[in-house]
């Protein structure tokens, strides 16, 4: 373990890392349209850019915390670093479009493990009574990326082309690489049996199944699009390795799930919340063409209506954490999952104003921080023994995104089915309102642990 001396240069190095992977897609996005007319692209075609990158961001999840828990924290965080790289100047020296989808992939393999051994690392060195403002620290940066991201990659794109904005990573890992050897912690479990390549596997399969399920959905035809022959088959296919996954799971000697936290009635509720937060927070992606469609914006500018939910997001995250050290994740759970109803509300069932459409968007941001901030990660780190730290981190990681990718399908096909626009849009959040107050049951059976920092 790190001397207590070496913490701020130790956590410098996580918050760098993590940064460096949260700004890669809103830093890639202004590049998509020049990347397309540089290949001769259709859009669907240039949608991988995105959609390859978040398949293997969701592989590498799972497998680079086992691997972390198994091998240790400071070589795995150092392999994920120079994946990113190693994918970062594939992409950006790519010759066609094809070896940009490798680069890509390989960007999203190694981004895939950062957080989760990052959160694993706090565990390790940092005392319980001030986890929660160092895990909303580390949360806020997601906030700062999405705010500072587009901003970049729009200079980069200027100054020197698409390339440049892949090239752009390259000297700060340069300097993370070094300083990650020289302050991160070696900490690992010992090896209780083979790794679980079946578990691997089938994990892959299922996700690769979702994915590729959930990017055939044609949102314009409504509901109907989610039960499409082509989509059902994928879905279904994804459901039945899943089921395969678990069962398999439960008996490897070393599972890449952590098996032991699963079966914890508080942790199973906190991927319960996560999951509903990764929904909510999914829906929160069609934003801008709400912003269009209600009040006759450019694309464009509507774009920039995100800020105050980034905002939130980035405020939010310290201020629960300094809570959740003060008061435990039970009060940090009901407040972020009432704001987030809260704020659905407004959006959901409220006529579309200025004057609703902020405060909408704002207290939405605040629920999400307080979700997605510190407190599940902080359950997770209560539950999981050293041995699994990474892993269950991971679980979380996982299981958010697996709500995001669900959420844009569904989100997508509501708002169609109600004839499209800003009030179908509505309709949407309604649901989304509903999913709130059903977590925010969820939360209330959530206990504070006894014998933690925080009362009970």
């Amino acid at each position: 373990m790190p001397k207590r001396s070496n913490n701020g240069a130790l956590l410098a190095a996580l918050f760098l890392g993590v940064l460096m992977a949260a700004m890669d897609i809103a830093i890639v996005a202004p590049a998509l349209s020049a990347i397309r007319d540089a290949f001769h692209l259709d859009d669907r075609a240039a949608s991988w850019v995105f959609s390859i990158y978040l398949l293997f961001n969701l592989i590498g999840t799972p497998i680079m915390a086992k691997l972390a828990d198994r091998y240790g924290r400071r070589g795995i965080y150092i392999l994920d670093v120079g994946l990113f790289v190693a994918g970062t100047l594939t992409a950006g020296l790519a010759p066609n479009f094809s070896i940009v989808l490798l680069g890509r992939a390989l960007q999203g393999l190694g981004s895939g493990g950062l957080f989760p051994i990052a959160v694993a690392v706090i565990g390790d060195v940092v005392p319980p009574e001030r986890r929660g403002r160092t895990l909303g620290l580390i949360g806020a940066t997601f906030g700062l990326a999405f705010l500072i991201g587009p901003m970049l990659g729009g200079v980069l794109l200027y100054l020197g082309g698409w390339r440049l904005i892949f090239m752009a990573v390259v000297p700060l890992a340069a300097i993370l690489i070094p300083w990650a050897w020289r302050v991160l912690p070696t900490t690992h479990a010992p090896q209780t049996g083979p790794f679980d390549a079946v578990g691997t596997v089938l994990l892959s399969a299922a996700l690769v199944a979702l994915s590729y399920g959930v990017n055939r959905v044609e949102a314009q035809r409504g509901l109907a699009a989610l039960f499409a022959p082509d989509v059902g088959l994928l879905m279904l296919s994804g459901l039945g390795l899943t089921v395969l996954l678990l069962l398999w799971e439960r008996r490897a000697p070393d599972p890449i799930i952590p098996w032991s936290v699963v079966r914890s009635v508080r942790a199973a509720l906190a991927l319960v919340l996560t999951f509903g937060a990764g929904f909510i927070e999914g829906g929160m992606m069609f934003i801008p063409t709400v912003a269009v469609d209600a009040f006759g914006l450019t694309h464009h500018q509507a774009s920039f209506r995100m800020i105050p939910l980034a905002l939130a997001l980035g405020v939010g995250a310290p201020f629960f954490g300094r809570m959740l050290d003060a008061r435990g994740p039970r009060p940090v759970l009901l407040m972020g999952t009432g704001l987030s109803a809260l704020g659905l509300g407004l959006l959901g069932l409220m006529p579309l104003s200025w004057l609703t459409f902020y405060p909408g968007l704002i207290t939405v941001g605040l629920g999400l921080a307080a979700l997605l901030g510190a407190p599940i990660r902080y359950i997770m780190l209560q539950e999981a023994g050293p041995e699994a730290r990474a892993s269950a981190q991971a679980l979380i990681s996982l299981v958010t995104k697996v709500g995001h990718l669900l959420s844009g399908a569904f989100v997508g096909a509501v708002a169609a089915s109600f004839g499209g626009g800003a009030p179908g849009y509505q309709r949407a959040y309604q649901a989304l309102l509903l999913l709130a107050l059903a977590l925010l049951g969820v939360a209330g059976r959530i206990r504070n642990q006894a014998g933690s920092s925080a009362s009970s």
